[in-house]
């Protein structure tokens, strides 16, 4: 699934996250990449983040998948519409499922 936020400025590209039945995640943000561990229990979430992967990324890059992997930690429940994923907790985050 795709996060619903522009690109940022001089880049292409928009985080993504792909779960696994297990709840196992492969996060692709605006630069970093990583895994993570997502626990489901009806419309309550949990989200464990793993080690991500720096790839060189320009500070204001690095920060916004910082602050993304902490909301996605902060994050208590989540609710589907359509094709529309919403995490809620501290701050709310909507994803697009990739339907390709």
């Amino acid at each position: 699934m795709t996060l619903e936020a522009p690109a940022k400025p001089g880049s292409k590209r928009i985080p993504s996250i792909e779960i696994g039945e297990k709840g196992e995640a492969r996060l692709e943000l605006w630069c970093k990449s990583g895994a993570g561990q997502f626990s489901v229990a009806g419309n309550t979430v949990v989200f464990v983040p793993g080690a991500l992967e720096d790839r060189g990324c320009p500070p204001d890059r690095a920060q916004a998948d910082d602050a993304l992997v902490a909301a996605l930690t902060a994050a208590t429940g989540w609710t589907r519409q359509g094709d529309y994923v919403t995490f809620s907790g501290g701050q709310t985050l909507r994803f697009r499922l990739n339907t390709n």
